[in-house]
C-alpha cells in the first residue's frame, strides 16, 4: 500500500475522546493549528483521530472563517453562506473518510445567460434544449457542438488529475503524461485561456460564459498574463472531483464547517475561539491571548498554519513579501420573490444555476481595462444564483411559505486597490453597478423584489475585498490567500512532498494558500495532515 493511503487508513481508526468546547490549555501538543477555518479543522480531525493532541486557536468568536452561515438580516430568518456559497472541490474521499454528514444537492440548471431578448439556458437533464438554446442564440449548432468537445476534452483531462490532489506532489512532465492529451494540455498549462477560448468559439456571449470559470476570484489579464492566473482559476474550478459540478451544501456553509468542527472535537482535538495567535516561532512555541486577554504560550511538535501565508509571515517576524489582492464583490439579497426575466424564461430555472450578467468576451475585457486603471466597471460583469431554490431549509417555514429566496451575486473584476482608502463609498459605487447591471436583464427593478425587515430597510448586505480582509482575516479580500499554483512540483525539492511545506520543517500551511490549496476543499487540510503523519 502507497505510504499516502497508509497514513490515510491510520487516520481513521479514531483517537481520543474529546472534552469538547473551551478545554483547559495544556502547554504542549502534537499539533497546534493557527486557525479555525475548514481548512484547519479538518486537519485537526485527521490528526486527532490518529492519535495526536491537537489545539486548534480560531480568533473569531466562531469557526469556519468564509465557510459559514449566517442569519445577516436583523429580525429574518434565513441563514446566508455570507461569503462562500458553493461546494466542487471538497472530494467525497474527505468526507468519507472523515464520515461526515453532509448532503450536497445537484443543480438541475448549470448556466444561465442572457442575450438580447433571449438567453442560453443550459439544462443538465435536457441536451437537446440546450442545443435549441444555443442555437437560439448563436444561429446554428456549430457553438454548441464545439462546446461539447470543449468540455468533453478538458473533462477527461480533470478526471485524471483530480485524484492526485490528495496526493504526494507529481512532477510537472510525470502530470502532463498523466493527463496524455497534448491539446488538452496546451489548453490548460501552457496557452493563455483567453486565447484558447477564442479559438473554440466565435461567439462573444458563449466565449464569455465559458471564461468566467477564469476569473472568480482573480484579477488577471485573459490574454497577456506570463504567469497564466487566469489558467489557474479555470482549472480549479472545473478539476473538483474530476467533473467539475458544483453542488449545494443542504444547510448552507456553515452546515459544512459544522460537521467537520464536530469530526475534530469529537475525535478529542480541543478547539478555542476568541483565542488570537499574536506570534509562532519557527522551533514550534505559539503565543496567543484568550478571550480574557491573558496572554498564553503553548509548544507544539508541529504548527499548521490555516491562516494566509501573509500572515503566517508576520506571525514568524518574517517579510510577507507584495500583499495579495482579492478581486470580487459578494453582494447578498433576500426577495420576497424571484424577479422576471425579459425573455419570460421561468425565473426558477435561471437563477438556480449560475446567471451570467454582462459577461461577454469582450465584456470581460473591458471591465478588466476599467478596473485596471482605477474605475467600478460599467457594467460589472456578474454571476448570480439563488441557494434557496435547491435547499429551501436555510430559510423559515414563514419565509418559504411567503415565497421568499436568497440571491448571492458575485461582482467580478473589483480588485482590492478600488476600496482602498475609500471602502464605504466605494462599496457604494460598486453595488450600484452590480445592481444596475442585473437590472440590465431583468423585466423589473431588482429592487421592487427587495424583502424588507421588520424596520422596513431593505435585506441587502455588499461585501468587498477589504470587508473580507477585516472581517474573515483574508489579506486584500483574496479568496484563495494568494495567487493560485499549479497543482503539481514546479521544482525538483517538491517532488514528493504535499504542497505545504514551508522553509521551517515544523511549520506547514494547511490553509488555501497551500499548493493545492483554492476553494472550500478541504484539500490542504488532509494534506497537511498527511504530512506531518509521513513523519
Amino acid at each position: 500500500m502507497a505510504l499516502w493511503s497508509t497514513l490515510a487508513f491510520t487516520a481513521l481508526r479514531g483517537g481520543h475522546p474529546s472534552e469538547g468546547g473551551r478545554c483547559p490549555v495544556k502547554g504542549r501538543y502534537d499539533v497546534v493549528v493557527v486557525g479555525g477555518g475548514h481548512n484547519g479543522l479538518t486537519s485537526a480531525a485527521y490528526l486527532a483521530r490518529a492519535g495526536l493532541s491537537v489545539l486548534v486557536l480560531e480568533r473569531q468568536e466562531h469557526v469556519g472563517g468564509a465557510a459559514v452561515s449566517a442569519r445577516v438580516f436583523d429580525g429574518v430568518d434565513a441563514r446566508l453562506s455570507r461569503y462562500s456559497y458553493l461546494v466542487s472541490l471538497l472530494p467525497r474521499q474527505i468526507i468519507e473518510e472523515l464520515r461526515l454528514p453532509i448532503t450536497l444537492r445537484r443543480r438541475r440548471y448549470s448556466s444561465y445567460t442572457p442575450s438580447g431578448r433571449t438567453g442560453l439556458l443550459v439544462d443538465t437533464h435536457d441536451d437537446a434544449r440546450t442545443a435549441a438554446s444555443f442555437a437560439t442564440v448563436t444561429g446554428g449548432d456549430g457553438e454548441y457542438m464545439a462546446w461539447k468537445d470543449f468540455y468533453a476534452r478538458i473533462g477527461a483531462a480533470m478526471a485524471k488529475l483530480f485524484p492526485t490532489m490528495t496526493q504526494p506532489l507529481r512532477s510537472r512532465p510525470d502530470t502532463r503524461s498523466l493527463v496524455g492529451d497534448e491539446l488538452a494540455w496546451r489548453m490548460l498549462f501552457e496557452d493563455p485561456i483567453g486565447e484558447t477560448v477564442a479559438k473554440a468559439f466565435t461567439d462573444d456571449t458563449v466565449r464569455g460564459m465559458v471564461l468566467t470559470d477564469a476569473l472568480i476570484g482573480t484579477f488577471a489579464d485573459l490574454d497577456d498574463d506570463p504567469s497564466l492566473l487566469a489558467n489557474k482559476c479555470f482549472m480549479y474550478h472545473l478539476v473538483g472531483n474530476g467533473t467539475g459540478d458544483w453542488d449545494v451544501p443542504v444547510g448552507g456553509m456553515g452546515a459544512v464547517t459544522d460537521a467537520l468542527h464536530r469530526a475534530a472535537t469529537s475525535a478529542g482535538a480541543t478547539v478555542l475561539t476568541e483565542a488570537e495567535v499574536t506570534a509562532v516561532d519557527p522551533d514550534g512555541e505559539v503565543t496567543f491571548t484568550g478571550d480574557d486577554g491573558t496572554e498564553h504560550r503553548v509548544g507544539a511538535g508541529h504548527v499548521l498554519a490555516g491562516c494566509a501565508p501573509a500572515e503566517l509571515a508576520r506571525l514568524l517576524g518574517e517579510d510577507p513579501g507584495p500583499a495579495p489582492e482579492g478581486a470580487q464583490l459578494k453582494v447578498n439579497m433576500l426577495l420576497r420573490r424571484l424577479p422576471r426575466l425579459r425573455d419570460g424564461i421561468d425565473p426558477a430555472a435561471a437563477f438556480s444555476g449560475t446567471f451570467h450578467v454582462n459577461e461577454r468576451m469582450s465584456q470581460l475585457r473591458a471591465a478588466y481595462a476599467q478596473a485596471e486603471s482605477g474605475m467600478v466597471p460599467r457594467p460589472a460583469p456578474c454571476e448570480i444564483y439563488c441557494h434557496s431554490l435547491t435547499d429551501p431549509s436555510i430559510l423559515s417555514p414563514e419565509l418559504q411559505a411567503a415565497g421568499a429566496h436568497t440571491l448571492t451575486v458575485f461582482g467580478l473584476h473589483m480588485p482590492a486597490r478600488l476600496f482602498r482608502g475609500r471602502n464605504e463609498p466605494a462599496r457604494d459605487i460598486a453595488a450600484r453597478s452590480v445592481l444596475a447591471s442585473l437590472n440590465d436583464v431583468l423585466a423589473e427593478p431588482i429592487e421592487d423584489c427587495l424583502y424588507l425587515r421588520p424596520d422596513g430597510e431593505p435585506c441587502i448586505e455588499t461585501r468587498t475585498p477589504l470587508d473580507l480582509e477585516h472581517e474573515v482575516g483574508l489579506p486584500g479580500g483574496h479568496i484563495f490567500h494568494r495567487d493560485l499554483s499549479w497543482p503539481f512540483a514546479e521544482n525538483d525539492d517538491e517532488q514528493g512532498q504535499w504542497g505545504v511545506e514551508t522553509r521551517h520543517p515544523r511549520v506547514l500551511v494547511c490553509g488555501a494558500g497551500a499548493r493545492r490549496g483554492g476553494g472550500v476543499s478541504g484539500i490542504p487540510g488532509r494534506n497537511a495532515a498527511m504530512a506531518v503523519l509521513s513523519r
